[in-house]
């Protein structure tokens, strides 16, 4: 895979909100997300995004604010003046860069799509829209709420709304063929500007789908048949100018995820909100948030403590290595070996990278980044796992 994208030492400092709350629980979802009967109190929320943001603005002066992104849960279901208020506050904590990626996650039912026009008027400049499959059956089948004509819809609104918009669609369905596949992309493909967002299902532990396929009444496609979808999809992209700069997004050269590059280059990020996690640079090292997920349990520790960390975790060297690897090879760019040795303290094996460069699975790009080869992508835990031993 091509890479165009590694421009600085300083991959940036991100803000990830976390709005917990679905219509709906998806059978295959392991997120943080609950279902509520009742109306949610966003003013109550806001108050205590407002506090946990304050919080985390202590911990990170001097930083400049790249990227913001509302992930859920579905964010969608946030009045557009609760967004504009946790932008404020946001703006209020932290220098904001003029040119800040703002992304909101949203679900393609009508009611939704008719918000992004205020949205756009609260601060929010792209969106990434859930559609995951582009048939009823299949949407049906996954527990999506929404109609394939409802998302063609809302895709189309986005699109009209927003200069940089995403929507993901998901794979190694149950049933799925190739030819069926080859052809949603391409549909897919006609529908999106510069970036799409291609994932695996997989079967979750503690999920709806883990329980019916342990009754035997779910079946996914085996390995070999997921290599052939993952294959197919490669190839339909590339052909498209939609090669992967990550191993399940594609886009244009130029229209990567911001914020999800922070993540992937081993930046900083705070989260706010219940079950987000964060990691940031103090002067004693990096350290690893994660907040209280229980949506009102969080709410009544953040109003009690002032945040709602139940994680502050300084990581060890080794740690830190780990992660990095991780998270780098996960990108088309590869990673920066001397960047993994000023973090772990310690150099790659050369031997497994010796040995993983004769096997085809890693490769050198001629500036000397470690990146995984198009052949060692699909196994790329077990590459991963080899690197990181």
């Amino acid at each position: 895979m091509a890479s165009q994208l590694y421009k600085a030492a300083n991959p940036g400092f991100a803000v990830y909100v976390h709005w917990p709350f679905c219509l709906s629980k998806c059978p295959y979802c392991d997120f943080n997300s609950h279902v509520r009967s009742a109306p949610v109190d966003e003013a109550r929320y806001v108050a205590a995004f407002r506090t946990e943001l304050a919080h985390r603005a202590k911990l990170t002066k001097g930083r400049t604010v790249s990227s913001i992104f509302f992930g859920g849960g579905t964010p969608s279901l946030m009045k557009p003046g609760t967004v504009a208020a946790i932008l404020d506050a946001i703006a209020a904590n932290w220098t904001v860069d003029p040119n800040v990626e703002v992304t909101l996650e949203a679900n393609p039912t009508s009611v939704e799509a008719n918000r992004f026009t205020g949205y756009r008027a609260a601060g929010v400049n792209r969106v990434s829209l859930g559609v995951q499959a582009m048939n009823d059956a299949d949407l049906k089948a996954l527990g999506r709420l929404h109609t394939a004509a409802e998302a063609l819809t809302a895709v189309k609104i986005a699109g009209s709304i927003f200069e940089r918009y995403s929507f993901d669609l998901m794979y190694a369905r149950p049933n799925q063929t190739v030819a069926a596949w080859k052809a949603e992309l391409e549909s897919g493909i006609e529908r999106a500007r510069d970036h799409m967002s291609l994932y695996q299902l997989t079967i979750e532990p503690d999920t709806m789908f883990e329980r019916l396929r342990n009754a035997g009444k779910l079946i996914v496609p085996n390995s070999d048949q997921a290599r052939d979808l993952w294959d197919v999809t490669q190839d339909t992209m590339n052909k498209a100018g939609l090669p992967a700069y990550e191993i399940s997004n594609h886009a244009a050269v130029g229209a990567e995820s911001r914020h999800n590059l922070i993540y992937w280059r081993y930046g900083e990020y705070v989260g706010v909100g219940p079950g987000a996690h964060g990691r940031i640079t103090t002067p004693k090292g990096r350290r690893a948030h994660s907040t209280e997920r229980h949506p009102e349990m969080w709410l009544t520790i953040v109003e009690t403590d002032g945040h709602g960390l139940v994680e502050d975790e300084l990581l060890t060297t080794e740690e830190q290595g780990d992660e990095f690897l991780l998270m780098g090879l996960r990108l088309s760019e590869g990673i920066e070996p001397t960047q993994f040795e000023a973090l772990s303290g310690r150099m790659l094996d050369r031997s497994r990278v010796s040995s993983l460069m004769e096997e085809g699975m890693v490769e050198l790009t001629q500036l000397g980044r470690l990146r995984v080869s198009a052949a060692g992508f699909p196994v790329l835990d077990a590459v991963v796992a080899d690197l990181a031993a």
